[in-house]
């Protein structure tokens, strides 16, 4: 049996068959950028996910991440959170071919067209308890994704000079920040939404101790890309009020950077439409620099 991009999953279906029984089904779930995500319809109990470190570069470091995953999951199920329960792990992809998290089903789905006032309440809301966790295990310190590969304009900029300033901003030190609990990939499509109402946040593969603007920053851009910049503001305005913190605009300089690709690679931001907002949203965070 083959999945995305003609992946064979029949090992990893054996191996999922072994921990929670029969597999009725398969269906490739949508919104998995860096991994194949199965949801596995069990012949006689609830169905589960089968996250496969499929692509790369994610592959190679696919160990690391799936175990971590699994233990920020099993730590979070002793709190509120709408968190996947982890099932089981095969980390080296010794039994199914990739490195592999077998997780619980939570109910929902994405919307990443999400953008209604209220909505981003609950998403500011739901960042904000992510945040207060006090963390039962070693988690590693953030990584910044603005690599210094990165700091070439890209060539459908149509103001160069705009993303040197933004260069030479991160060539600079970071401000002072507290550290916290950082989900570290929150936006939109990690989000899970029923009726209105959220009820499942996914992918802790690269949860972090870290700057919890960085967390703002990373769903601001994101919404940014889709709706533009009113939306992303309202985001982080609603996040300041439940929270205190002030905004950080180094950390949405960084994240806004961390969208490019490293030079003669391709991009997540690929279209006309994405790639104008994301110029957009560095002209509104630029200025907001305390120095500029």
């Amino acid at each position: 049996m083959r999945g995305a991009a003609d992946v064979d999953v029949a090992a990893a279906r054996a191996w999922a068959t072994g921990v929670v029984g029969p597999i009725a089904g398969v269906t490739e779930l949508s919104g998995g950028m860096t991994s194949t995500m199965l949801r596995l319809q069990s012949a006689s109990g609830p169905d589960v996910v089968l996250r496969l470190m499929t692509r790369e570069p994610w592959r190679k470091h696919g160990e690391a991440l799936t175990t971590r995953e699994s233990q920020v999951q099993q730590m979070l199920a002793r709190t509120p959170l709408p968190v996947p329960r982890s099932l089981a792990l095969d980390p080296r992809g010794r039994s199914c071919g990739y490195p592999a998290h077998l997780m619980s089903l939570l109910p929902g789905r994405i919307d990443p067209g999400v953008a209604d006032p209220a909505s981003l309440g609950q998403m500011a809301d739901l960042l904000a308890a992510i945040h207060e966790v006090e963390p039962t295990i070693e988690v590693r310190a953030y990584q910044s994704w603005a690599w210094e590969a990165k700091y070439v304009p890209p060539e459908w900029a149509k103001d160069a000079s705009a993303w040197e300033d933004a260069f030479a901003v991160l060539r600079s030190d970071p401000p002072e920040h507290d550290q916290c609990f950082i989900h570290r990939d929150f936006g939109p499509r990690n989000v899970l939404w029923s009726e209105g109402q959220i009820v499942g946040v996914v992918d802790w593969v690269e949860t972090s101790l870290g700057p919890a603007w960085l967390d703002v920053a990373h769903c601001c851009t994101n919404l940014a890309l889709v709706h533009g910049n009113q939306p992303a503001d309202r985001f982080a305005d609603a996040y300041a009020e439940r929270t205190g913190r002030a905004a950080e605009p180094y950390f949405d300089i960084m994240d806004i950077v961390g969208f490019l690709p490293p030079p003669g690679q391709e991009g997540f931001v690929a279209s006309t439409r994405e790639r104008g907002h994301l110029e957009e949203r560095l002209h509104a965070v630029l200025p907001r620099l305390s120095w500029r």
